[in-house]
C-alpha cells in the first residue's frame, strides 16, 4: 500500500511506535519500538532471540501505533504484517533508523541474531485533532 505523505511525514520523524503481536495463544503484546521508513514499507531492528520477533515468525501481522512526539493529538494507527526477516548483523539497518533517535550507531554491538523487519503497510488510519497539549502542571 502506498503510504500518505501525511502517514510518511509522522512515520519519518522520531516518534515512538508500539508494535503489538501476537502470543501463541492470541493474546496481544505490545512493546514500544524505534522504527525507520523505506519508500511504503517500515523497518524495525531487534534481537532473533526477542519475544516480538519469536510471535511475528508464528504470525506476521501487526499493528502499530504512533504519535507525534511534539504533538501527541497527530497520530497514525496502522495494521500490517512482516514481508522479510532480513539478516542484519552488520548494522546496515539498524544504525540508519538509530541515527534518526539519537544521532549516532546503535550501542549495542552484539551482532549475533540481528533482524530487521520489512513490514508492509496493509491499512493506516492518520488523525490530526484540532487540541493544544496543555496538561495542568
Amino acid at each position: 500500500m502506498a503510504l500518505d505523505p501525511k502517514v510518511q511525514a509522522l512515520l519519518s520523524r522520531p516518534n515512538f511506535a508500539h508494535l503489538s503481536t501476537l502470543m501463541p495463544d492470541g493474546s496481544p503484546n505490545t512493546t514500544p519500538v524505534w522504527i525507520g521508513v523505506h519508500d511504503d514499507h517500515i523497518l524495525i531492528g531487534s534481537g532473533e532471540s526477542s519475544l516480538k520477533i519469536r510471535n511475528l515468525r508464528r504470525d506476521p501481522r501487526l499493528s502499530l501505533s504512533v504519535i507525534d512526539f511534539h504533538d501527541p493529538y497527530e497520530e497514525v494507527q496502522i495494521r500490517g504484517r512482516v514481508v522479510e526477516f532480513r539478516e542484519d548483523s552488520g548494522f546496515k539497518i539498524m544504525d540508519e533508523i538509530s541515527q534518526k533517535y539519537i544521532g549516532k550507531e546503535f550501542p549495542f554491538r552484539n551482532p549475533e541474531g540481528r533482524v530487521a523487519l520489512i513490514i508492509e503497510v496493509e491499512k493506516a488510519r492518520y488523525t490530526k485533532l484540532p487540541f493544544e497539549h496543555t496538561p495542568p502542571v
